[in-house]
């Protein structure tokens, strides 16, 4: 009678306990570092390559392959076009146009994407916007590191937080 009890509690707990491994993170990581001499904000976006493309076919209704072996030059304009919509850097309350350069894959799930905005002079006030998958998916975090003059900040947006503004 006893194992009766213990075999299906020790079930129940397996389950539950497991349900919670397999969580899936929906996390971005986004740095944006201001290079006094090259009067420059470079920027290098890490987002995990699977949600990438899921949340551009949910805006633009069109199956992308960005990170994977049948990405076309297509795909690579759409992710262009995806976070210029999605990501904006302002200074001093005037927009910045941001230069999309690379992208690779790295650890095999995450893409990074690296741009820049040049002509940079000193700023008081760095305004970002940082949307990227949240239309896609409401538990998506991306969490933003700014380093300029010597100081490092850290933003976390969010579905409900999309815009932040930091003074230097």
């Amino acid at each position: 009678m006893k194992n009766k009890l213990v075999y299906p509690l020790i079930g129940i707990l397996f389950l539950s306990l497991s349900a919670f491994t397999f969580h899936k993170f929906y996390m971005g990581v986004f740095q944006v570092n201001y290079v006094t001499g090259k009067k420059m904000i470079q920027i290098t976006s890490r987002i995990f390559v699977d949600d990438l493309n899921n949340g551009m076919e949910k805006k633009y209704h069109k199956k992308t392959f960005i990170g994977t072996e049948r990405e076309t030059p297509a795909d690579i304009e759409l992710l262009k076009k995806y976070l210029a919509d999605n990501f904006s850097v302002k200074t001093d309350g005037q927009l910045k146009p941001i230069t999309f350069l690379s992208k690779e894959v790295e650890a095999g799930d995450v893409l990074v994407c690296y741009s820049r905005i040049k002509d940079i002079d000193k700023f008081k006030t760095i305004e970002i916007s940082n949307s990227v998958l949240v239309d896609w998916n409401g538990e998506q975090q991306n969490i933003t590191h700014v380093s300029a003059f010597g100081i490092k900040k850290s933003v976390l947006f969010t579905e409900s937080s999309r815009k932040e503004v930091l003074k230097y």
